[in-house]
């Protein structure tokens, strides 16, 4: 998908304003003038006046829905993204910047004594949600913070006795999965290893970007997907395919590096990157998916497709994967985008914005007849639970739950 988009050339956008209508920032707010303005617009401007003080390209939660509808193959949100780069290259970034993109930093400190760090980091941002504290550095309130774990991933891993199997792939974890659900990970490792995958974690791999993204910090981002796309390209090399339990980690791999900073490399490995549910289908599609599944019975989820998996074309192999499970009824939400879209909803200054993008989401999760929700992305879980009431997970819990029910029944 990255080679026919067209990043470089503004004039690619042809003033045609489909993107505006599919824009969830531009219809919760008049403030926003839309992602044609925003992006390939202003870049047009830029390319006369260089300095960029423009305010409003803040607002964009980069979920690329624009890029989805665009007819002309414009990635009107690299621009965006671009634009916002160069307003901060002018402008002082906030503090809640500067703590919002520090998620793997943040992450690797808040779990570096297991079983005693991870808590007490929780007991400390629950008592500095509930007092509001951390409104004075720009951090809303509106959303639940995601908790960090008792052990990150890396050690937890190491705990996992994987069997030797010859078909490997490449575990692509992220952030979130390496600090705050390493749980995630694990269920992938023992979904993969019951369909003879073996599983590996590099820990040369770091943070896809995408916080940083956000934030309007380009230049550390292209550190990061540097750093990346070389252990990827080894790993593609040697004929290895690469997973993540991420849509956002997926789309970065597999297209926003090569959008954003003109990586040749990234075409060398892209057609390698799967979302894990993804991989499994393709796994289907080649007779390997081992689909030995217990009923679940009267199980009811429903079921929220992410925006950074739409805009990938890969379909939903999520509802794809689950038709194998016997007993589990799926209800498909529908519901747009969910809004938190990262650090979107947990800045002050746009976390009205991004309520207001999930609240239908919300009360459709709500006012569903599901016991749980369902979602590839962590951050749209989040969102998911927040004010519902119901539990949002990655559909690789229910694999795995399907599966060990089989195996005890075959004991």
């Amino acid at each position: 998908m990255a080679s026919i988009i067209k990043h470089d050339n503004p004039d690619a956008c042809v003033s045609c304003n489909i993107c505006l209508t599919a824009c969830p920032v531009a219809k919760a707010t008049r403030l926003y003038r839309g992602p044609k303005l925003n992006g390939p617009a202003l870049t047009r401007l830029r390319l006369l006046v260089q300095e960029n003080d423009d305010p409003m390209v803040k607002f964009c939660s980069n979920c690329k829905n624009c890029d989805r509808v665009c007819p002309n193959g414009t990635s009107i949100s690299a621009f965006n993204m671009k634009a916002r780069a160069d307003y901060f290259k002018h402008n002082p970034h906030d503090q809640a910047d500067l703590i919002l993109s520090r998620n793997e930093t943040l992450g690797k400190l808040m779990t570096s004594i297991p079983f005693i760090s991870g808590p007490i980091a929780n007991i400390g941002m629950k008592v500095a949600s509930a007092t509001k504290m951390i409104e004075k550095f720009g951090v809303s309130t509106m959303a639940p913070l995601p908790k960090y774990a008792t052990m990150p991933l890396k050690l937890r891993a190491k705990l996992l006795k994987q069997p030797s199997c010859p078909t490997k792939v490449l575990f692509f974890p992220g952030c979130y999965v390496n600090y705050n659900e390493p749980e995630l990970g694990v269920a992938l490792i023992e979904v993969l290893n019951r369909n003879n995958v073996e599983v590996i974690i590099d820990p040369r791999l770091s943070c896809c970007g995408s916080p940083i993204l956000s934030t309007g910090y380009l230049d550390e981002v292209e550190k990061h997907a540097r750093k990346n796309v070389a252990v990827l390209k080894e790993y593609a090399d040697k004929g290895i395919d690469i997973v993540t339990t991420c849509t956002t980690c997926s789309l970065f791999l597999k297209q926003e590096y090569e959008e954003l900073f003109n990586l040749p490399e990234v075409h060398a490995y892209a057609p390698r990157v799967y979302e894990a549910m993804e991989y499994l289908m393709m796994r289907n599609s080649k007779g390997f998916f081992v689909k030995s599944f217990a009923p679940l019975g009267g199980r009811k989820v429903a079921y929220h497709t992410p925006c950074h998996l739409k805009v990938q074309g890969m379909g939903r192999p999520t509802l794809d994967v689950l038709r194998f499970v016997p007993g589990v009824e799926v209800e498909d939400l529908n519901a747009g985008c969910c809004g938190l879209s990262g650090v979107y909803g947990y800045k002050k200054e746009t976390a009205a914005i991004g309520s207001e993008i999930g609240s239908n989401l919300r009360h459709k999760l709500k006012s569903s007849a599901a016991d749980v929700g369902i979602c590839e992305c962590n951050i749209c879980r989040l969102q998911m639970q927040n004010g519902t009431e119901k539990k949002a997970i990655h559909p690789l819990y229910l694999l795995v739950e399907s599966y060990e029910k089989r195996a005890k029944s075959n004991r």
